[in-house]
């Protein structure tokens, strides 16, 4: 609609009207700069004629979408272009983009069956108190209301979870609240309005209790206990070499304590799940990470066999971690369930604000030493990670934030302690970079301060001490020829050295899960009539663009146009992939698609498409190679592979900055243009997470429910975002790929505190970072004042 007015008013060839015009919106996945492009491209044509002055897309003339090769680097061909631009390494066409665009592609609110019901949650008004009763006769006695389902009603496994069961779908009288996003009731009726004005009608009678919100006290002896197994949910820890010989033989030891804040993903589209009764089971659609992990999950809350669980991905509005967990597909099961009438629920922002999962809050208090040339020779670190109310996959965060402690540097000595704790703060969980960006703000911060001591500038200090191949890890696994971190540093050196107040910082981040786990991918071709595949998955489509990467994966082994695809993610046993996380879903889709579209080539060079109608070509890939941080092993593997990347924030003579450059190693970008695309949101968030957006709670309950009170950068305050793709191609994923969902942000906040300090010689260890210049305009009315008034 903003658009449509620029257009008419014909200002949309304007940059500056459109990003203000735009400042009213919130996107979360691009960083407003293709959006803008788009407006001022469609401009461009109207006073055209209708006809585009330039091809629209990647290389616009006004974004900067830098590649290697004009800074001396190279980059990997396309695999090719037989296919007329659809194949791998080619700028191929958003799958199902238009219909999207043009809101004609449903989301679960949209989704509308006969018969059906819908649902509204009675959350807890405490975050620690113990449940007396719940009436839900006045509710009952509302118009349209059909049932009020408890805990009660449950008629299987009343606790859920990814790794731990801990987490009540419903919480039951006699019991103790969490939290305030803990779920009390159901309240199921024939449209959302009446069901909602009838939650608003159960009566629940408390016994508050004072709650437990600091995960250091929350671990002193005597602390009231979130869990009857204790606070301590789980510790991560390793050593290498001998930390205090190295200390004591060091010619520069420093000592600082960083902490991180609480942050909200703010994902377009809140939670939302319809389950239809269909046969003897139930159609689940939702628009969760993992429908394999929905569907055990749901049929263990049931108490039916897990065939009897059907869960398919809708359209997801973004998830960035956040939607791992279930929030409301376990209930919303329920009801249909037990009333067998197809019933939905979608959360209102407030609710799913409550409900789901943050960034964890972490301290992290580091011990290092050096050289007297810099060279890194012992990192200690004691991590300390606020995971909230309910286990979700805190434990993992926090392995991974130690696992990632010493960031992409070579270090020989180490001692790493990682803490994750309960409290009664809303849960912590996944979010995009999984501890990694936490530890990274930490260590670039060090790299700064040992920067200053030795006499260098923050590119030599970096380069002193990347790592290599051959190089180990924090956690002790060997770098491969794979490595390209120093590729990444040297694309930005030019452009760090010539700026007057610039920072760095540099990032590694893994893809995969590992730690132990398997990390696999899974992918059916089913060749349907008329010469069309149907291609099904595991893998969650969150806007990253992974149905795309998928079709052109096939169409570059096999020849068949993209158009003649359809791809859909289903919890079919053949598709077992396991949650959307870990930046490994293009990685792992890529190889097990290769495979399976090797095998229909081959099949296509005898038969045509439509005379192999009604056969299925599936494959997988697997790595099952890893081992945990700290595990007795010679040359531990903790991770499949890493991606790579180096940032500089650069700012003007007012404080603000003027433009961010992101070099990234990606292995291969297997469509350059989603490649720089996921980089540039994920610098957007990385720049909030560094100078403005917080979650902060009192007593365990959020200040504020309010989107604009979260600090997230608008259009117009968000700075250009040049990207350098570097392809240094990996031996493990498809086609040498690398994740890059999540190490846009990793080094975001480093970089931008050395910017800062070079602006105004003030060190900062905290975030966000919000006393800076350049994070007045995005900070809410209400913090400002806070700020002001200190």
């Amino acid at each position: 609609m903003r658009a449509c007015a620029l257009l008419e008013e014909g200002r949309a060839q304007d940059r500056e009207a459109v990003a203000s015009a735009l400042s009213g919106h919130l996107c979360r996945c691009t960083g407003y700069g293709r959006i803008i492009d788009a407006i001022q491209t469609a401009g461009e044509a109207k006073a055209n004629g209708g006809r585009f002055p330039n091809p629209p897309g990647f290389g616009a003339p006004r974004h900067a979408d830098f590649f290697g090769e004009q800074f001396g680097l190279s980059r990997t061909p396309a695999f090719s272009k037989r296919n007329g631009g659809h194949g791998v390494g080619e700028h191929a066409a958003r799958y199902r983009g238009a219909e999207l665009a043009l809101g004609e592609k449903p989301f679960v609110a949209d989704l509308r069956v006969d018969g059906m019901l819908h649902g509204a949650p009675v959350l807890s008004a405490h975050p620690r108190a113990r449940i007396l009763r719940i009436n839900t006769t006045p509710a009952l006695a509302m118009p349209g209301v059909v049932r009020v389902f408890t805990a009660e009603d449950v008629p299987g496994a009343r606790n859920v979870g990814l790794i731990v069961n801990d987490w009540p779908v419903f919480v039951a009288p006699r019991e103790t609240t969490r939290c305030v996003g803990d779920v009390l009731a159901i309240v199921v009726a024939n449209s959302s309005f009446h069901a909602r004005q009838a939650a608003a009608k159960v009566a629940v009678e408390y016994e508050v209790l004072e709650p437990v919100t600091d995960p250091v006290a929350a671990l002193e002896p005597g602390a009231p206990r979130v869990h009857e197994s204790g606070n301590l949910l789980e510790v991560s820890a390793f050593a290498r070499g001998d930390v205090d010989a190295a200390l004591a033989a060091s010619a520069h030891v420093l000592e600082q304590i960083f902490v991180t804040q609480r942050v909200e993903h703010a994902f377009l589209e809140p939670e939302g799940c319809l389950a239809i009764p269909r046969g003897d089971g139930l159609k689940i659609y939702s628009q969760g990470q993992g429908v394999h992990d929905d569907q055990k999950q749901i049929a263990a809350v049931l108490g039916v066999p897990l065939e009897q669980v059907e869960v398919e991905l809708a359209s997801s509005g973004g998830a960035f971690g956040g939607k791992e967990d279930l929030s409301i597909q376990a209930q919303t099961a329920l009801a249909a369930h037990l009333l067998w009438r197809p019933v939905k629920i979608v959360l209102s922002r407030e609710e799913s604000l409550r409900i789901h999962p943050k960034r964890h809050p972490i301290t992290l208090h580091y011990t290092v030493g050096t050289d007297a040339e810099g060279h890194l020779l012992a990192v200690r670190a004691r991590i300390v990670g606020d995971t909230g109310a309910y286990a979700s996959v805190g434990g993992k965060v926090l392995e991974r934030a130690a696992g990632h402690s010493c960031g992409p540097y070579r270090v020989p000595n180490v001692d790493i302690e990682a803490k994750a704790v309960y409290t009664n703060n809303p849960p912590s969980g996944a979010m995009r970079g999984f501890g990694a960006n936490q530890a990274a703000f930490a260590i670039e911060g060090m790299l700064d301060l040992l920067a200053e001591k030795v006499g260098v500038d923050g590119y030599e200090i970096r380069e002193r001490n990347l790592l290599g191949p051959g190089d180990r890890f924090a956690t002790g696994q060997l770098m491969t020829a794979g490595c390209g971190i120093r590729q990444t540093l040297e694309a930005v050196k030019k452009i760090y050295k010539s700026a007057k107040y610039a920072g760095i910082a540099c990032g590694i981040k893994n893809t995969g899960i590992g730690n132990g786990m398997d990390d696999t991918g899974r992918m059916l071709i089913r060749v349907l009539e008329g010469g069309r595949l149907e291609i099904l998955t595991g893998y969650t489509e969150m806007g990253q663009g992974l149905f795309t990467i998928i079709r052109q994966v096939v169409s570059e082994e096999t020849g068949v146009h993209p158009e003649c695809m359809q791809v859909r993610t289903v919890s079919e046993l053949s598709v077992l992939c396991g949650m959307t996380t870990a930046s490994r879903a293009t990685a792992l889709s890529a190889a097990a698609g290769q495979r399976a579209a090797r095998r229909l080539a081959a099949d296509l060079k005898q038969n045509s498409l439509e005379e192999l109608a009604g056969r299925e070509y599936c494959d997988e890939f697997i790595c099952d190679f890893t081992t945990k941080p700290g595990a007795n092993v010679e040359n531990p593997r903790t991770h499949m592979t890493f991606s790579y990347a180096t940032q500089v924030v650069i700012l003007g003579e007012d404080g603000r900055i003027e433009r961010v450059v992101a070099a990234h190693d990606v292995g291969h970008a297997v469509n350059p243009l989603l490649c720089a695309g996921q980089i540039e949101g994920a610098v957007h968030m990385g720049l909030g997470y560094a100078l403005s957006e917080d979650f902060p709670c009192t007593d365990g309950e959020p200040d504020s429910l309010l989107l604009r009170d979260l600090g997230i950068l608008k259009a117009k305050d968000t700075p250009p975002i040049e990207v350098i793709l570097v392809e240094v191609p990996d031996d493990v994923g498809g086609y040498g790929a690398k994740g890059v969902g999540e190490i846009g942000l990793v080094p975001t906040a480093g970089a931008v505190a050395a910017a800062l300090y070079a602006y105004d010689g003030i060190r900062r260890f905290r975030l966000p970072m919000d006393d800076a210049p350049a994070a007045a305009a995005s900070l809410p009315k209400s913090r400002r004042k806070a700020r002001s008034g200190n």
